[in-house]
């Protein structure tokens, strides 16, 4: 290595070192202030590290906010929206990119241009459906919206049209129909997508907060997001239990993480290559 590339190499480590500094301080001051006691939250100066580990606070937060309730609220959602944005970006992705209609290639562009909209534009019209099919305070009308995704239908998309057409008229003659052929074969090959939408799709609908906060009114059927929000009151802010309930919020995130994360790069590193 030339002492150009050696040093142009430790600038870049440098840079990758201080971004992920900046980017990790934050998470660890929440980390480390939830298990302060309320008096140390805010004294002068200010600690790094607690002076006391305060675990009563994890216990104080289950009990006081029912996470039970929210937590369970929260999982029907997330899971229920994630099977079927998978199936439907799935289907609609292998009908573009193997069906050979004109029209097709227009809903394409359509769809496609549905993502320059922000997500504001369209919240009052779907309102005004979920109020028409009754789903209004109902946790359904936080599914069904959210189910179509313009960009797992394009990543599907992509992917399928990578897969010969050879493939499927080998499927067809050996007696298959079309819907052996998607969930037999074009599904299952289609596994790093389907893992990767599934992390995005969990991810949005775990930390969704405005759509829930519009749709449900009922305390009961809150999702952890808007319960967390309700913490924050007009003159004052129990920081103990936002702190503590905010770190126990985060904790399925990082577990989806640990456990997919390696899944990603095994199916990424073994999708090319021949058993």
């Amino acid at each position: 290595m030339t002492s150009k590339n050696r040093v142009t190499s430790i600038l870049l480590t440098s840079i990758m070192i201080i971004l992920a500094v900046v980017y990790v301080f934050p998470i660890l001051w929440l980390l480390l202030s939830s298990f302060k006691p309320g008096s140390e939250l805010f004294s002068y100066p200010l600690k790094f590290f607690p002076d006391e580990i305060a675990l009563g606070n994890y216990e104080y937060a289950w009990s006081t906010m029912a996470f039970t309730k929210y937590v369970l609220n929260t999982s029907f959602v997330t899971v229920v929206t994630t099977v079927l944005t998978i199936l439907a970006s799935a289907s609609c992705g292998y009908a573009l990119a193997k069906y050979k209609y004109k029209w097709l290639s227009v809903f394409f562009v359509c769809m496609l241009a549905t993502t320059m909209l922000p997500t504001e534009v369209i919240m009052n019209p779907s309102f005004a459906v979920i109020q028409k099919l009754h789903l209004y305070d109902s946790l359904w009308g936080l599914i069904i919206p959210s189910i179509n995704t313009a960009t797992g239908i394009f990543m599907f998309r992509q992917f399928f049209q990578t897969i010969p057409d050879d493939l499927l008229e080998a499927a067809r003659i050996d007696g298959a129909n079309e819907g052996r052929i998607f969930f037999r074969l074009m599904l299952p090959i289609a596994k790093p997508i389907v893992i990767t939408l599934a992390i995005f799709s969990f991810q949005w609908r775990w930390n969704d907060y405005i759509w829930p906060l519009i749709v449900i009114s009922d305390p009961n059927k809150y999702t952890l997001q808007v319960a967390l929000r309700s913490i924050v009151g007009a003159d004052n802010i129990d920081w103990v239990l936002l702190l503590s309930a905010s770190v126990i919020s985060i904790l399925p995130m990082v577990l989806l993480y640990g456990v997919f994360q390696r899944y990603i790069m095994d199916t990424g590193a073994n999708s090319g290559l021949k058993d």
